[in-house]
């Protein structure tokens, strides 16, 4: 595995998401709850919409458009529970956070 350097812990606060685009990957980082980081595909697998553009309450992210929810620990969805995003690999060296994008593809739902 490859991993890539996407950013720091200081660019990720609790609670918080951010958008990155990592070797043509559209990815968002979340940091839930407790500090656990994620990374899962950045769009949604409904209609391909940004996710950075929906809410993250620390617990699962909220798609705008049609309020999709995922759970920010694992990527599944929870309404509608038939669906989940993409889980990119991710590593902590330090302070830096690293992902690996090879071999993971965006997942797409019914619509």
């Amino acid at each position: 595995m490859s991993f890539t350097k996407v950013c720091t812990l200081d660019d990720v606060w609790e609670g918080e998401m951010e958008p990155f685009t990592v070797n043509g990957h559209e990815i968002v980082l979340v940091c839930a709850e407790g500090g656990e980081i994620s990374a899962f595909q950045g769009v949604c697998p409904h209609q391909d919409i940004a996710l950075s553009e929906g809410t993250f309450d620390g617990k699962k992210l909220i798609c705008r458009a049609h309020l999709w929810q995922f759970d920010a620990g694992t990527g599944k969805g929870i309404n509608p529970d038939d669906c989940a995003l993409a889980v990119y690999p991710i590593r902590i060296d330090g302070e830096d956070i690293l992902v690996e994008t090879e071999g993971v593809e965006p997942l797409f739902a019914h619509s």
